[in-house]
């Protein structure tokens, strides 16, 4: 019997601190309403609206149109358009995916051919302006893919920033001819003089 009220007792108790509780907290809501009038309003309502912070909140950087040439074996690359929306440079420094090893490549002019290569101190994108990952061009290189990249898979790609913000994007593989060419690991040059 004892139990049993002290049981109630309890419960009364712990149900009265819960509403004088809500009934303090309640004041206190009413009361800072009261006191900020209509610019209190005003002021509070963005903050609770304001949405979640996005990559390009984050980094400055977004990568539009992604994309992978679809490979049944060997390297293949990455493309898409990486646009800066930041006040500052932004230096895409290396790339990462669990798809494969990843290299930040450039083609360049060499002995009268146009040859893949490392692209030495990353891809720089200007304030408010864009840098375009294209064939024949930059390009994010996957070296070696676990396994063929057929049209229609997503490929997960981490870009490493300047910003030390890293920005991971998904890339589309599709079908693309090109020259028809195919790479040499051992040269870093497209056998038939063409890129991806």
């Amino acid at each position: 019997m004892l139990t049993t009220l002290t049981r109630r007792a309890r419960t009364g108790a712990g149900m009265a601190l819960s509403a004088l509780l809500t009934t303090t907290a309640l004041a206190g809501l009413a009361g800072l309403a009261g006191c900020g009038g209509k610019d209190a309003a005003t002021t509070a309502a963005p903050v609770a609206a304001a949405p979640a912070s996005s990559a390009t909140a984050v980094t400055g950087l977004v990568v539009r149109d992604p994309w992978v040439k679809a490979a049944d074996k060997g390297m293949t690359a990455a493309f898409g358009i990486l646009v800066n929306d930041s006040d500052a440079d932004i230096t895409v420094r290396g790339a990462t995916s669990p798809a494969s090893p990843v290299e930040l490549h450039t083609m360049a002019m060499k002995d009268g051919k146009m040859v893949m290569q490392p692209k030495q101190g990353g891809f720089v994108i200007k304030a408010r302006s864009s840098h375009q990952l294209v064939p024949g061009g930059d390009h994010l290189m996957l070296m070696k893919p676990s396994a063929a990249i057929k049209p229609g898979d997503e490929v997960s790609l981490t870009l490493d920033l300047s910003t030390g913000k890293p920005l991971t994007f998904t890339a589309i593989a599709k079908p693309f001819a090109g020259a028809g060419e195919s790479y040499d690991p051992g040269t870093m040059m497209p056998s038939a003089g063409a890129h991806p």
